[in-house]
């Protein structure tokens, strides 16, 4: 398999290269750390993307919980219009700029998969706490981008599948202070049980929002 991993240097992105790559399959990884990615900019992704050829899996495993030096909020007293724009730029806008970069590699006539890590939290109907407002909204918008792109892209790419995937609590030096009562898993943990996910979908799937065992995830 050819894949792609945008976001490769952070937990669960270095995870699922390292496990790609271990079972044999060719992996392009791109990162802001390594690479100087940036997601968020169309000059970036264009200048990184220019040489990568067809591909059969993409994975947009970018995001941030919060801008440097900041934290979820915990009141809507807390938002800053900065902050959260900073978050759409990296958890939305990038996304689509990326899925729109991305539907050009895959093939046309055979299965191809394009993964977005999103988060639980960004599902309206499970949010039953409120709080972390910028987070929880740019993931859900997120979800939307992911989910207009797969009505786009079946209808030049029929074979293609193109979904949101919640990978669960990856336990990260940052995510540690934001668990809570939340069980955390180790990043190889979730990639093993993404790729698994990953190999099974079908085309009659695309368009959905999955955790990492394969369940649905209300929007």
């Amino acid at each position: 398999m050819r894949a792609l991993v945008l976001g490769a240097s952070g937990g669960i992105g270095a995870a699922l290269t390292t496990a790609l790559r271990a079972r044999g399959d060719s992996v392009t990884a791109l990162s802001r750390q390594d690479d100087g990615l940036r997601i968020e900019e169309a000059g970036s992704l264009d200048a990184l993307l220019s040489g990568v050829g067809e591909v059969d899996l993409a994975i947009v495993a970018t995001g941030i919980l919060a801008p440097e030096g900041a934290a979820p909020e915990k009141a809507l007293a807390q938002v800053e219009a900065e902050s959260m724009a900073r978050l759409f730029a990296v958890n939305a806008i990038g996304p689509a700029l990326a899925l729109a970069r991305i539907a050009p590699l895959l093939p046309k006539g055979a299965r191809s998969v394009v993964a977005v890590l999103t988060a639980r939290v960004g599902s309206i109907t499970d949010n039953g706490l409120g709080g972390w407002h910028g987070y929880r909204a740019s993931k859900a918008a997120a979800n939307m981008v992911l989910r207009g792109a797969s009505v786009e892209l079946a209808r030049s790419h029929p074979q293609a599948i193109c979904v949101a995937l919640h990978p669960g609590t990856v336990e990260t030096p940052f995510t540690r202070a934001y668990a809570g009562r939340h069980p955390m898993i180790p990043a190889e943990e979730a990639a093993r049980d993404l790729l698994a996910l990953i190999d099974r979908l079908t085309p009659e799937q695309s368009g959905g929002f999955f955790d990492r065992h394969g369940a649905a995830i209300p929007w």
